[in-house]
């Protein structure tokens, strides 16, 4: 009796192995799916709401708070508004580890901080 409870034994360990690296496949991209967000839709009053906060950032060179969307994911970021690009449409933000150039289409959310 004792040989065959150790036989279903490696059996099982058996089964577990192989069918293990699908399973860590399926729940990956199953975390990654649902990490996603959609994006936040902005109205002609929240895109301007964002430009004045973005311009008072810039003029008080204040830190600010930028979220910005981009491939399903809501990235924060958090420096000094040092250059707004009109033509690249792209803002330059310096944080702490160097100079960010953010897509001015990407950002969802600025905040200036005290």
């Amino acid at each position: 009796m004792k040989i065959k409870g150790d036989i279903r034994d490696r059996g099982n360990i058996k089964w577990t192995a192989m069918m293990l690296p699908e399973h860590i496949a399926q729940l990956r991209d199953w975390q990654a799916e649902d990490g996603r967000k959609e994006r936040p839709e902005l109205n002609e009053w929240d895109l301007a709401a964002l430009q004045e906060e973005l311009e008072l950032a810039f003029k008080r060179k204040c830190q600010a708070r930028i979220h910005t969307w981009k491939d399903g994911r809501i990235i924060p970021h958090r420096g000094i508004v040092e250059q707004i690009d009109i033509h690249n449409q792209a803002i330059i933000l310096a944080d702490p580890f160097g100079d960010v150039n953010i897509s001015i289409e990407e950002i969802i959310s600025v905040q200036s901080v005290d």
